[in-house]
């Protein structure tokens, strides 16, 4: 009667586990960002860890290495990178009156014609003489950002806190990657530790390929877009290919924004002529490069998420745990998949699934 009890409670226990998780991940969501970065950053660092090993490198002076490269990397990309998209957000700032006059002009009467509806119900003249005055006190609006920031010199502490806590963070987790992951599986009771073992490499698979994967051909279709609107000759070239590379990591969703801003950005900037069939032909480009060469090298079919799967998981990880849900969203997505798999595989070898 004892086995039975404890038998059944067994479900609850889980579920009371897992629930405990749950609450303990939400009530701990301020302090959780840097140590969830730094754990991404160690599961990263350690295949490239392991090989400098290989190499004949102590643990410590690869990962030493690793973050070296990846500090000069990230003070290359930063130093390069925030001066021209400064630049580029001020004037895509300053083309906002353009658009507005362009959308009074073109666009509002053709939706009144063809929607036949009243004038009154598109209001741009009061957007467009915000925009203006808004652009005559840029900057006053920039000293109205800096003052909000030190009058909030707590949070402004607590986020640069955080942000020194990731390296030192994803420092001793890369270190310690290997031993951290063996006590886990020495955890397990010892009839479980083969099978986790093999489902937990089959995971490491999907998901260090879809994020290793997945993060270069967002950096190589931000590249591709950033120098084929550069060749056309588009103003914003640099601030539309790092929105287009970004949204590439829902399928097919960085194109449609991509083509999008541009498309808009270009009509502003040269009118309806061929420089918008040149911002197509990009982007069409772009996509089939993406489909056919970039996502099957680099990313490859073993991740197995439907383009719609990738939308729900985002968007219920952000729902459900804020920042932190929407960078968990996917690898978990993957990991859930793995799991699906083996479950239909056990499923179909069950009585109830082969009865006729």
């Amino acid at each position: 009667m004892n086995s039975s009890i404890s038998i059944s409670t067994k479900p609850i226990l889980w579920l009371l586990l897992f629930a405990a998780f749950v609450w303990l991940v939400v009530s701990l969501e301020p302090v959780l960002m840097p140590f969830i970065l730094g754990a991404l950053f160690g599961y990263l660092g350690d295949p490239i860890a392991d090989r400098l090993e290989r190499l004949g490198c102590s643990r410590t002076a690869a990962v030493s290495i690793c973050f070296f490269v990846l500090i000069l990397v990230i003070l290359g990309v930063t130093l390069l990178l925030i001066p021209l998209l400064i630049s580029q957000l001020k004037m895509a700032y300053g083309q906002i009156p353009v658009l507005l006059n362009w959308m009074q002009n073109d666009v509002i009467p053709w939706l009144i014609t063809t929607l036949d509806v009243e004038k009154d119900v598109f209001d741009v003249a009061h957007l467009k003489e915000q925009a203006f005055a808004q652009w005559g006190n840029a900057q006053g609006v920039l000293s109205q950002v800096a003052t909000k920031v030190t009058q909030s010199t707590g949070s402004f502490i607590a986020f640069i806190a955080n942000l020194a806590i990731v390296p030192v963070v994803g420092f001793y987790l890369l270190r310690d990657w290997d031993i951290l992951t063996e006590k886990v599986t020495q955890l397990l009771p010892k009839r479980y530790q083969q099978k986790t073992i093999m489902l937990g490499r089959e995971c490491n698979d999907v998901v260090g390929a879809f994020l290793r994967g997945q993060l270069w051909v967002m950096a190589a279709l931000a590249l591709l877009y950033g120098l084929g609107l550069w060749m056309v000759g588009l103003k914003l070239a640099v601030l539309v290919a790092l929105i287009a590379g970004l949204a590439s990591i829902v399928p097919y969703m960085g194109f449609a924004v991509g083509i999008g801003a541009a498309m808009i950005a270009g009509y502003v900037q040269f009118g309806f002529d061929w420089h918008l069939l040149g911002i197509f032909a990009v982007f069409m480009v772009g996509q089939m490069v993406e489909s056919m060469i970039l996502t099957p090298i680099l990313v490859g079919d073993k991740i197995g998420l439907h383009p719609v799967a990738v939308i729900f998981a985002i968007m219920a990880g952000g729902q459900l745990f804020g920042f932190i849900g929407v960078i968990l969203a996917l690898p978990v997505a993957a990991i859930i998949v793995v799991l699906l798999r083996h479950i239909h595989e056990i499923y179909k070898d069950t009585e109830f699934y082969s009865e006729s």
